[in-house]
């Protein structure tokens, strides 16, 4: 992968995962820092349920901490190994920290609603969705079909909705594939 737009669209665990691309000038952090994480969150935003709430330093790290965790799962599961005992333990402790909790809430006149509601910093509360999110994928059939970018140097995963899906984006890696083909099948000379 060349481009560090982020790639989104995967399960939420998996986007998180995705937010470290290897660009040609090398590895990328696009959420190291709070501007970069608020940019990709934005991007993200129809996904969430509740607000995610001013962020600071310390959200950062408490994301990074849970996306350490959910990488080193999903690799796992990439390779068809167990997940780690650590990555388990972490995003457990990403759960705890902030469980979800459903609430009555009156809303407008008479009628009530049930809303799902989580409580700490808002670090805490998307480190917590973001392992929700990985512990549902992890625990359910999705797990054995996450997969790596079949393109050279991306390291972009993804969940393939069909089977012959070979990578993180047609229009990205894999239009730079096909061209890469062409161009060795008709070099000349």
């Amino acid at each position: 992968m060349t481009d560090p737009v982020p790639l989104i669209g995967e399960p939420l665990a998996v986007d998180l995962v995705n937010t470290r691309p290897r660009l040609a000038s090398g590895p990328v952090d696009l959420i190291g820092d709070v501007a970069g994480l608020r940019a990709w969150l934005a991007l993200e935003a129809e996904r969430f349920e509740e607000a995610v709430g001013p962020l600071g330093g310390d959200d950062l790290a408490e994301l990074h901490r849970v996306r350490e965790h959910i990488a080193d799962a999903l690799y796992a599961a990439r390779d068809g190994e167990p997940v780690p005992p650590e990555a388990v333990l972490g995003i457990n402790r990403a759960l705890a920290a902030a469980p979800l909790v459903r609430e009555l809430i009156r809303e407008g006149g008479e009628g009530l609603v049930l809303v799902p509601r989580r409580e700490g910093a808002p670090g805490v509360r998307l480190a917590a969705l973001f392992a929700e999110d990985a512990a549902a994928l992890l625990a359910g059939p999705a797990r054995s079909r996450v997969r790596a970018c079949g393109a050279e140097g991306c390291v972009m995963l993804f969940v393939p909705a069909h089977p012959g899906r070979r990578w993180c984006s047609a229009a990205r890696c894999g239009n730079r594939a096909r061209v890469a083909r062409y161009y060795r099948r008709h070099r000349t000379g």
